[in-house]
């Protein structure tokens, strides 16, 4: 995926106010053995790329002034009420140095899995994208989860999940979350039964 800027020398908020006017997007490209340098984008196409899921965990080629450069976004501010972008950032990355990035899950097999198929259950999704780290050129735009053989009762935890070569989970010591998990619509825990009533005392006869 590609993203086109142009250096810019004006900053502050002033010269940012000035840049969103004009139909662009104040922005920074960082890190690698570069300085740290202020662009300007061109709006609605940045806008346009920013809804595709790939955009946000992909290594982007960035043409900076007619040199290329290879990115990952790393954040976007939005407008407080409006669908406008006020700024980005990326990061520049060297392909023998490891990055860190957060990827979506992409659950599949769901509706061919006992849970859905045999029982009529529905799989919820607890967490929908992990942290992972490795080397730019092994960088997946997701993670496949697959849910194939789910089963009524079990859930799917982050050790479950199966991630491609190359790519290493960032995770803390004994954490192991729950990923996935399955309900049974109408289905009730059954209460244990009352215990009976004690019989009524006889009425005392009267004398």
């Amino acid at each position: 995926m590609k993203v086109v800027a142009k250096s810019r020398q004006e900053q502050g908020s002033g010269a940012s106010r000035r840049l969103r006017r004009a139909g662009l997007v104040p922005g920074i490209v960082y890190g690698g053995k570069g300085a740290a340098t202020p662009v300007s984008i061109e709006h609605n196409p940045l806008y346009h790329a920013l809804r595709v899921e790939a955009f946000h965990s992909s290594i982007l080629d960035m043409e900076l002034d007619g040199a290329r450069e290879r990115v990952l976004l790393r954040d976007v501010q939005w407008h407080a009420y409006k669908p406008q972008v006020v700024h980005i950032d990326f990061q520049r990355v060297a392909a023998d140095e490891k990055i860190t990035v957060r990827v979506p899950l992409h659950f599949v097999n769901q509706e061919i899995s006992p849970a859905v198929k045999l029982s009529a259950g529905i799989i919820g999704h607890v967490v929908t994208e992990v942290e992972i780290s490795c080397l730019p050129d092994d960088l997946p735009s997701f993670i496949e989860v697959d849910l194939a053989n789910l089963e009524a009762g079990k859930s799917v935890h982050f050790s479950d999940i199966v991630f491609p070569k190359g790519v290493t989970p960032v995770t803390h010591a004994g954490d192991d979350p729950v990923i996935a998990t399955v309900t049974i619509p109408g289905a009730v825990e059954e209460e244990p039964a009352a215990p009976a009533a004690a019989p009524a005392a006889a009425p005392t006869p009267k004398k």
